[in-house]
């Protein structure tokens, strides 16, 4: 990167607080980058308030040299990065505290001056330095982020239920479903949330937005979403085990739909029973959710799994292994075995090879000095993949991503890093 620029890093802020101003502006740069309408000085300012409960680090690639005249002033980064830290669900109940990286933007006229690689490269550098084993961030570009070492980790996909009279769940309700008060969730939805992310393989903790985008308090747009719907579903003992806040399209779609804005459920008999309440309310023909899990118990439940349209389905949660020792030995393993692996890392963090030995569910990682011949030989960026479970490493062995040198080594690899249930991550960022 040229003298042109300088990098700075600082915490986000609310309105009257120090560092406001520069907060303000990292966030229209952002804005601009994702191809937003301007945002409002209102807009900014909620955004800026869920940013800073996050506690976000906002780091920015800033002009040195004098701007052209007419074009953006210098305080307005020509790259941003966001960090926050929040904890990944790595199997079998276990937490892992984990970089999030999101808001990455580079203006189109300061491209290829080596502003992302600068600002990646340093902020997983100190991630690591801080003791973190693992980073993570949605990919709006699929292009991207391989050669920084990040890999595939769980998928999600967008799903269209008729839910006409073909809709018809073999299931019996053991709880009941009712309507509330979009607001409850602004208390409710972290608590449900909380359970769910214990539960689930691949989910990350969320933001403080997401409960305001739950209960309608701030929508998308910066403001309050008066269309925004609850319901919450209670469990046999009468707590609330899950909930679902929805909106509708608007009589001019066809077929009348209702669209999920949040759909979290801490329990199988909630999942369902959630499904079974929208796919009951009155004139409405088409339920829409635009995070639904590919591995989807309500196809299994339908007498007739064609109700659904899945023809979406996409990346959704990228996983880079920071310290492969450290990460390997945070998680749990179903199968007692031994593998070696030679890991190759574009970025050098935790380049090596490594004998991986589990017995009983728990795996010593030493790091071989002297040469030993591998079982599979891989990039940081496929181990991360295969990290939780949801990529196969038979599959990318076959894709030459993974070279086998042992005969069985990458199916052995697939019973080791399997997980209790299906991947799934609900959280974006």
């Amino acid at each position: 990167m040229s003298d042109d620029y300088e990098i700075r890093r600082f915490p986000a802020a609310s309105k009257g607080e120090a560092g406001y101003p520069d907060a303000e502006s990292w966030v229209k740069a952002v804005a601009f980058g994702f191809h937003e309408s301007t945002r409002t000085p209102a807009h900014v300012a909620k955004s800026l308030e869920t940013y800073a409960a996050d506690r976000r680090i906002f780091t920015g690639a800033y002009q040195t040299r004098e701007v052209a005249p007419g074009s953006l002033p210098a305080e307005v980064p020509v790259a941003t990065f966001g960090t926050l830290r929040k904890t990944l669900n790595i199997g079998f109940g276990r937490l892992l505290e984990t970089q999030l990286v999101t808001a990455v933007t580079v203006r189109t006229s300061h491209r290829r001056r080596g502003l992302l690689r600068r600002m990646m490269s340093e902020d997983l550098a100190m991630a690591k330095d801080d003791g973190l084993a693992m980073a993570a961030l949605t990919a709006s570009e699929g292009s991207i982020y391989g050669r920084f070492g990040y890999g595939v980790a769980s998928f999600e996909r967008t799903v269209k239920v008729d839910t006409t009279a073909r809709f018809r769940l073999n299931h019996h309700a053991v709880g009941t479903v009712d309507v509330a008060d979009p607001r409850v969730l602004l208390d409710l939805a972290p608590v449900v949330f909380d359970c769910v992310h214990r539960l689930t393989p691949g989910s990350i903790g969320r933001q403080d937005w997401y409960r305001q985008l739950a209960s309608g308090s701030l929508g998308r747009e910066g403001k309050e979403d008066p269309a925004v719907k609850a319901a919450l579903h209670y469990g046999p003992d009468g707590a609330v085990d899950g909930y679902v806040s929805y909106k509708f399209l608007g009589w001019d779609t066809e077929p009348y739909t209702m669209q999920v804005v949040d759909l979290v459920a801490a329990t199988n008999e909630a999942y369902l029973e959630l499904w079974q309440f929208l796919a009951a309310i009155d004139l409405v023909e088409r339920v829409t959710w635009e995070e639904a899990p590919l591995d989807d118990p309500l196809t299994w439940a339908l007498a007739d799994p064609r109700c659904i349209d899945s023809s979406d389905s996409r990346d959704m949660l990228w996983l880079r292994i920071l310290d492969v020792a450290q990460a390997l030995e945070a998680r749990h393993y179903p199968v007692d075995g031994r593998l070696v692996l030679e890991v190759q890392d574009p970025l050098g963090l935790t380049a090596g090879t490594f004998a991986v030995d589990v017995s009983g569910g728990e795996a010593a990682v030493v790091r071989l000095e002297a040469a030993q011949d591998p079982d599979l030989t891989l990039d940081v960026s496929a181990l991360s993949s295969i990290y939780l479970g949801a990529v196969s490493p038979v599959t990318l062995t076959a894709a030459g991503r993974i070279r086998e040198h042992t005969q069985g080594a990458a199916l052995r690899a697939r019973g080791m890093f399997a997980v209790e249930r299906a991947t799934h991550c609900l959280t974006h960022f």
